[in-house]
């Protein structure tokens, strides 16, 4: 048997057992790092032990939702759990877009558990310099 030292883990434990595991309508959250890296931006979910056919990802106008499933590995009759702390179900987090981003050109990487979602800053948005015209082509109103 296992044990363990840490007394808010069990707390935490405890906590997420009387909310049960995420369903569909109430997803639990995923931990995320957001970032901007030269021309675009990335955000990274942590979804360890899930399966890449269970994670959804969906833009409507400025809206990107990440939805994932962890579903629980299939055990033989003669399995004895002794300690389960991987939380299961339905995973969710949304997030609001600026309109400075290119919602059309965002790429997504899974890889050892972390998904990666690369969203380029639309060029529409990216600085620029603006020429300055000679005044020679002005013309005079008179009345």
């Amino acid at each position: 048997m296992l044990m363990r030292t840490d007394p808010f883990r069990e707390l935490d434990r405890l906590a997420q057992q009387m909310m049960g595991p995420g369903t569909w309508s109430r997803p639990s959250a995923m931990p995320m790092d957001a970032y901007r890296e030269g021309d675009e931006y990335v955000v990274a979910f942590d979804l360890p032990g899930v399966s890449p056919e269970a994670i959804d990802i969906d833009v409507e106008r400025n809206m990107l939702t990440v939805k994932a499933e962890r579903r629980p590995a299939a055990k033989s009759d003669s399995v004895q759990m002794e300690l389960s702390e991987r939380p299961l179900g339905v995973f969710s987090r949304q997030l609001v877009l600026a309109d400075t981003l290119d919602t059309e050109r965002i790429e997504a990487d899974y890889d050892a558990g972390v998904l990666t979602l690369r969203i380029p800053i639309a060029e529409r948005a990216k600085p620029r310099k603006i020429a300055i015209g000679a005044g020679s082509d002005r013309k005079e109103i008179s009345g």
